[in-house]
């Protein structure tokens, strides 16, 4: 796939995702349709886990994909590309329909670490899954339905000097008017689920930019969306996977919920799902505990989070002599404080991956005075015990509600996935 059938590629897979509930079902659609099989986690796997076979396990909003070798037997080790489906914005409360001088509102709750300003003025669209009271989950969305508004500046004429909104009073969505009784965000929801609004139980809803992704700028080159943090390492893995032709290894895609509000949930890379699944597998192929000891001794993880390319504005935030540029090729991220996991041995690793697979790569470093985030990877090479490198797409803007690529980068990032996950490096 191309750069550009892949940018297009990309922003179909975001639309198609507007919350983690959403791109994991988005994931393992896709993969059905390529013929992965998917399985059910309370049933035997015994006669699913075979040599070649090609299998999904969704967990809520986080998916795992595994595709087989011919060859997979006894303490084959696993190429892991993990990532995450979540990304900041605003979750729904209980109770969350108010009134206010004839506003219908919504009460959210702030989820993970957004730019809050980059969500005021814009088209939002809610999002998620309502749960009915038997259990069963029903994916929704809105479509464009709520807004957060500014105060306007003859109202604020210092809102250009300093916007710290109150997160309480200032952050809840208009979404409607009229009278109070008819103000119902869960029954509108439950419509949408096609159920009654007294048998929804419980939710888990969160707002996203309605805005479709879009090319623009000179020669098409920029391309802005929501979600890019990580719904562009999702997409690489998906696509990657769908390519890969892993030999020597099972090829691995986990994708997790909850990394950006610190991943300690039974579906976050810190909770059991993967080292579950991993565990399942090699008991399935007839492997032991020393088995599967010895394939993660030979296994390595790709950690894939969105990074930061140089600011033009703000050149100074970034490390003075590591500038990472737009089109330049996805980021090998490295941290002495090990907040990114890659060592000597793992560089080396995406040196030769990057070289099989034709793609520049570029590293990132923080400036010391400004401490960097983290991902997945720490996490999952202490939960698992596997070996681990972090890289990602460069972006402009992250958690913003919109934030900012190079159209080439997010291609450039798959095809380096395509050789890693095949082991062909």
């Amino acid at each position: 796939m191309d750069a550009s059938a892949h940018i297009d590629d990309l922003a179909a897979f975001v639309s198609a995702s507007p919350s983690s509930y959403h791109a994991a079902a988005e994931v393992a659609r896709r993969l059905s349709a390529a013929g992965y099989e998917p399985l059910d986690e309370t049933a035997d796997w015994s006669g699913s886990v075979r040599p070649g076979a090609r299998l999904t396990i969704v967990r809520d909003g986080s998916v795992i994909a595994l595709a087989l070798p011919a060859g997979a037997g006894r303490g084959t080790p696993f190429r892991i590309l993990g990532a995450h489906t979540d990304s900041p914005g605003f979750k729904l409360k209980p109770k969350p329909s108010t009134v206010t001088s004839g506003w219908w509102q919504a009460g959210v709750e702030v989820y993970g670490g957004p730019i809050v300003p980059s969500w005021f003025d814009r088209e939002l669209e809610f999002a998620g899954r309502v749960v009915h009271r038997d259990g069963t989950p029903y994916l929704v969305r809105t479509g464009p339905f709520a807004r957060i508004p500014h105060l306007a500046i003859h109202l604020d004429r210092a809102v250009n000097d300093s916007f710290a909104p109150d997160k309480q009073r200032e952050l809840q969505p208009i979404w409607g008017v009229g009278k109070p009784e008819n103000a119902d965000i869960v029954a509108h929801l439950a419509g949408l689920a096609g159920i009654g609004s007294t048998d929804v139980a419980g939710y888990d809803v969160i707002t996203v930019d309605a805005n479709a992704p879009a090319r623009f700028g000179a020669d098409g080159k920029l391309f802005a969306s929501g979600r890019l943090d990580n719904l562009s390492s999702v997409h690489a893995g998906v696509a990657a996977l769908l390519e890969a032709e892993p030999t020597d290894a099972i090829a691995v895609l986990a994708a997790f919920d909850h990394e950006e509000v610190g991943s300690e949930t039974r579906s976050g890379a810190a909770g059991p799902f993967l080292a579950d699944v991993l565990e399942r597998i090699s008991a399935a192929l007839g492997g032991d505990r020393s088995d599967l000891a010895r394939a993660i001794a030979g296994s390595w993880c790709l950690s894939s989070d969105a990074g930061h390319a140089v600011h033009p504005n703000r050149p100074d935030r970034h490390d003075p002599v590591n500038r990472p540029l737009p089109g330049a090729g996805p980021l090998l991220k490295i941290n002495a404080n090990q907040r990114y996991t890659t060592d000597g041995t793992g560089a080396a690793l995406w040196a030769r991956t990057c070289a099989a697979a034709g793609v520049p790569y570029q590293e990132f470093v923080s400036n010391n005075s400004v401490p960097c985030g983290s991902t997945i990877g720490p996490i999952t090479a202490a939960r698992i015990g596997i070996p681990t490198l972090d890289v990602g797409v460069p972006l402009l803007s992250m958690h913003s509600a919109r934030e900012l690529c190079h159209v080439d980068d997010p291609a450039y990032l798959s095809a380096a996935a395509r050789v890693f996950l095949s082991a062909q490096a």
